[in-house]
């Protein structure tokens, strides 16, 4: 627990860049069900990035994958469309030399009026990375994400520098515009060499949602790491949400997606999280080990995702009044950023905006967004 009162929670929603549905998988047999999936077009991405601006969410986590849109192009195109939320947007240090990233960076803070935050991504799934041609090993890639953010951070400040390190080799290197406004660095991860990163040049640090007593254990660590390099952190993690006006309505949903999910691709997907090189991704499968009677693993914490989803595999689960509660709790662990997606995230943030978020103003836990016009 802090000593001092922890700052106003900000909230983030999910851009699903990657298409949108209201099932969490489809059957691996049979045809598929009409309608069941939304393309990721830019009009129906318009849909959601609005309602996230009108709720008066902080961001929004703009994805980056094999199966995604680009985020720096959505996230332009988006930035036109809304008044104030920012962009999260999902960068893999390697795929783009640190200083071009700085230059989009910039760019992309003066066109969007500082809009823009950095979700740094290491990448743990092996085979993902080599299919973009990566071939560095888990530890490795964390070296270079290191590396990555050092040369970064120095091309920002406007001046020429040099660099040599064992991943980048910089002559000369120069952001000709650097912006006033640097994003924030989101980076996320479990393992000991992502805490060892964010420590030294993270802003907030992120993981996948688990019990508070395992969240305030992997906070601990890692501001006591942030602490010995003579920084601070913020902490910040990533739920899933099923929010109603009953808690029964709420279960009721997460029962429906768990019937409808195939017995066989649950014993494929947690054989291959259980092989990951992602700490994340095996603590996420270590939390209900496929037993969908074990999948409620804290009151309201819901493990059902992560039996077939890679990625967060945990939702808060309830009525308004009890995630509001749950989140709450995880608050006064010291978090101060809470990323949440849904299915599908359209009507998903309706429902938390409409029904969570005034009872978290109510409590004193969110602040006004700048220029917000909401009547709560």
């Amino acid at each position: 627990m802090n000593a001092t009162p922890n700052p106003p929670l900000e909230l983030h929603w999910f851009l699903p860049s990657h298409g949108d549905g209201r099932e969490l998988a489809k059957p691996s047999d049979g045809p598929p069900v009409p309608g069941a999936r939304r393309e990721p077009d830019i009009d129906y991405l318009g849909q959601v990035a609005l309602a996230v601006d009108r709720f008066g969410f902080t961001g929004m986590l703009t994805p980056f994958g094999l199966f995604c849109e680009d985020p720096w192009v959505v996230a332009a195109a988006l930035v036109a469309r809304t008044r104030r939320v920012k962009f999260m947007i999902a960068l893999r240090p390697g795929f783009v030399s640190p200083v071009l990233a700085a230059q989009m960076a910039a760019t992309f803070q003066r066109i969007s009026g500082d809009r823009l935050q950095l979700n740094i991504v290491t990448g743990g799934d092996a085979d993902e990375q080599r299919r973009y041609g990566d071939w560095l090993e888990h530890d490795q890639r964390y070296q270079r994400t290191g590396e990555f953010l050092e040369v970064f951070l120095r091309a920002w400040s406007g001046e020429r520098f040099d660099f040599t390190g064992e991943h980048y080799r910089i002559a000369a290197g120069l952001l000709s515009r650097p912006h006033p406004a640097r994003p924030l660095i989101y980076l996320g991860g479990s393992s000991a060499a992502a805490q060892q990163v964010a420590a030294q040049h993270g802003d907030v640090f992120l993981s996948w949602g688990e019990s508070p007593p395992a969240m305030a254990e992997l906070i601990g660590a890692t501001r006591e790491l942030a602490a010995r390099q003579g920084r601070e952190l913020s902490f910040g993690t990533r739920f899933h949400v099923i929010s109603r006006d009953t808690s029964a309505e709420a279960w009721q949903v997460a029962r429906q997606l768990v019937e409808g999910m195939d017995p066989m691709r649950i014993a494929q997907a947690q054989k291959r999280f259980r092989n990951t090189e992602s700490e994340g991704q095996r603590r996420m499968a270590a939390l209900h080990g496929g037993n969908l009677d074990a999948l409620e693993i804290y009151p309201n914490v819901w493990a059902g995702y992560g039996l077939v989803r890679p990625g967060v595999g945990t939702a808060l689960v309830g009525s308004h009044e009890e995630v509001a509660e749950r989140i709450e709790e995880y608050h006064s662990l010291g978090l101060s950023h809470l990323i949440l997606s849904a299915q599908p995230h359209l009507e998903e943030a309706y429902a938390f905006g409409e029904g969570v978020m005034p009872l978290l103003r109510k409590r004193g836990l969110l602040a006004e967004p700048a220029g917000s016009d909401l009547r709560d």
